[in-house]
């Protein structure tokens, strides 16, 4: 790993992900934490610089709308616990489950949007399982 992921993983831990977090503690009414194999980026400058975007932003964009009453609100509370990322080669190797709590999403993040997944297809996961 050289020093522009180290950087970019320290801006990302320090900033960005805290961020986030506190952003999802005003949609729903308490913080739900990232849990990131950094391990899986330590080559993978571009994925680093797509993650925010392609993951927060977009879980982000799903919960506001699952949360738009108290009673989405009080589902998510219950429902989330924890959101782990990682990062894949390939748009093949993707995948996203939620289980026990745990919305599990591995993306291809240096193919960008082609290997995301959007906040309609987060959302509707979500919605299948609170």
């Amino acid at each position: 790993m050289g020093l522009l992921e180290r950087r970019k993983i320290k801006e990302l831990q320090e900033q960005s992900f805290p961020q986030r977090e506190q952003e999802i503690a005003e949609i729903c009414g308490q913080a739900i934490r990232y849990e990131v194999d950094w391990d899986s980026f330590a080559d993978d400058l571009e994925a680093l610089n797509f993650v925010d975007n392609l993951s927060c932003h977009r879980l982000n964009m799903a919960l506001r709308v699952i949360c738009l009453d108290d009673m989405g609100k009080e589902a998510v509370r219950e429902g989330l616990t924890l959101v782990k990322l990682r990062n894949v080669k390939s748009k093949a190797d993707m995948a996203m489950r939620f289980e026990g709590g745990v919305l599990e999403m591995a993306c291809a993040y240096a193919l960008r949007t082609e290997g995301m997944h959007g906040d309609n297809e987060i959302r509707q996961l979500l919605l299948s399982r609170l």
